[in-house]
């Protein structure tokens, strides 16, 4: 009885170890989607552009666009999803520029013309390059440059709004940590393997001094609206919360106009230092 009692513990583990084992090899193709094509550039949107190469800290070589907006001293420091592209994001570009702003967006490594692999600390030096050549190479003032996380990207943002404390943080459609998705996506599966990611979006966010807009989707089929508002919820003030209409995906779109316009009060407010608007908003359906 205690030998077959030992054997079976013994089983156990071992399938815990193989199954580990399989889920590490597995999580990067299971998380990032990067796609290697620029189906188009901003050329295409009917904006003009500059092609930019930059290095990380560790030697890799980034790709991005910078746009221009004439006569604006104010920039928004663009960090897309997991999936696809910068040439995938003619959308959103179009509807910051609209609101008068110069836009950076680049690829993480792995990405479109990017070199290196997708890794989350990899990640978080290439948003940290990006940073530096609006600073240095462009001369920005932080205060003037607000960044945008879309999804995974708004982990990373508020990774290096903890770091820089530029003059605002967007973060739509994110998520509050990698754990939390995989509790919410795999509830029993994701208490019985190591993650590898984290992603870890409220501990980053709690290090923000700088004024924070979260918007999110109750109709959101991938990342859970209660993970977009723990995030709102870990933000120190001054903070906004907006409920968009939609999916992860096209709520933004589905939200017009009153998404451009919460955008555009809240960029105005973090920018020029007048009051912030209202704590709580909701865009209703």
């Amino acid at each position: 009885m205690k030998n077959r009692m030992i054997k079976n513990i013994l089983l156990l583990l071992l399938g815990m170890a193989l199954l580990n084992s399989c889920m590490y090899l597995r999580q990067p193709s299971m998380i990032f989607f990067p796609y290697a094509t620029l189906v188009q550039t901003p050329a295409e949107w009917g904006l003009a552009y500059e092609d930019v190469f930059l290095n990380t800290e560790d030697g890799v070589r980034l790709h991005g666009w910078y746009l221009p907006h004439h006569g604006s001293q104010q920039t928004l420091l663009f960090f897309h999803g997991n999936a696809g592209n910068i040439s995938h994001r003619g959308a959103s570009v179009k509807i910051f520029h609209q609101l008068g702003l110069n836009v950076f967006i680049f690829d993480y490594r792995g990405y479109g013309k990017s070199q290196g692999k997708p890794d989350e600390n990899g990640f978080y030096k290439d948003a940290r390059a990006a940073w530096r050549y609006l600073t240095d190479e462009r001369d920005f003032d932080q205060k003037d440059i607000v960044l945008f996380g879309r999804s995974i990207g708004g982990a990373v943002a508020a990774k290096l709004a903890a770091e820089v404390q530029p003059g605002g943080l967007i973060l739509e459609s994110t998520f509050s940590s990698a754990r939390d998705v995989a509790n919410a996506v795999f509830p029993v599966l994701s208490r019985l393997i190591f993650l590898r990611y984290d992603f870890n979006a409220v501990a980053h966010i709690k290090q923000v001094i700088s004024p924070v807009l979260v918007l999110h989707s109750p109709d959101d089929e991938i990342i859970p609206l209660r993970l977009g508002e723990k995030v709102f919820q870990a933000a120190n003030e001054p903070k906004s919360f907006v409920k968009l209409k939609g999916d992860h995906n096209s709520g933004f779109l589905m939200s017009q106009p009153d998404y451009e316009w919460a955008l555009g009060a809240f960029i105005s407010s973090a920018i020029s230092a007048l009051p912030h608007h209202p704590a709580s908003q909701v865009i209703s359906k």
